[in-house]
């Protein structure tokens, strides 16, 4: 069960990344290192409600 998830910079707060998990194997949030362009730096993305 694939779901797509948004990802959203915990800096800035863009909306920056759109990926997919499967819910029944990682039930929590996802939280990764991800490059964001308007900060121009490597950030930490997480999860957010859709």
């Amino acid at each position: 069960m694939q779901t797509i998830i948004n990802m959203e910079c915990t800096e800035c707060h863009r909306r920056n990344y759109c990926t997919s998990k499967n819910k029944n194997k990682h039930n929590e949030r996802m939280e990764l290192q991800k490059y964001c362009r308007w900060c121009r730096r490597h950030t930490k993305h997480k999860e957010i409600k859709s």
